[in-house]
């Protein structure tokens, strides 16, 4: 049995998430995500718009994912894996080289994310298309005065 285990924040889940999971379920037999908690997010400088335990439920949902634990620091991943019984720690593209210390523990991969999607991408979608709405009611607002 091969287990695997990510780490990550899940906010805005979307199906950039959802490749990545599935990409990783496929590298084992069991899937275990890491979701960081709310405090951790906070001591990254990261804001999630969706709860910690609203991104639990989410990932848990997922039929890629065994299991989901907190994700409370940088430092526990190899407490996880050994805990775990991990065999390959699989992370995105966007890590590429950071988490190679865990090599001494088991294997890591790095892989891609899905291009033209980020969680990233979609608050600044949202966020212009907020502002472009509220335009567009303070000018409809104007013309309704007159």
């Amino acid at each position: 049995m091969v287990k695997v285990l990510t780490y990550g924040t899940f906010d805005l889940l979307h199906i950039g998430h959802l490749n990545l999971l599935e990409r990783l379920k496929a590298l084992g037999d069991e899937l275990y995500v890491a979701v960081s908690t709310d405090e951790f997010n906070h001591q990254k400088g990261k804001r999630c718009v969706v709860s910690f335990e609203d991104r639990i439920r989410l990932v848990s949902a997922l039929r890629c994912v065994t299991g989901v634990l907190p994700e409370n620091s940088w430092d526990q991943k190899p407490h996880d894996i050994r805990r775990l019984g991990i065999d390959v720690l699989g992370m995105g593209g966007d890590w590429v080289g950071k988490f190679d210390a865990m090599k001494a523990h088991c294997k890591v991969v790095y892989l891609p994310r899905t291009e033209g999607i980020s969680t990233t991408f979609l608050r600044e979608t949202i966020m212009e298309r907020g502002t472009s709405m509220v335009a567009l009611k303070a000018a409809e607002a104007r013309v309704d005065h007159n």
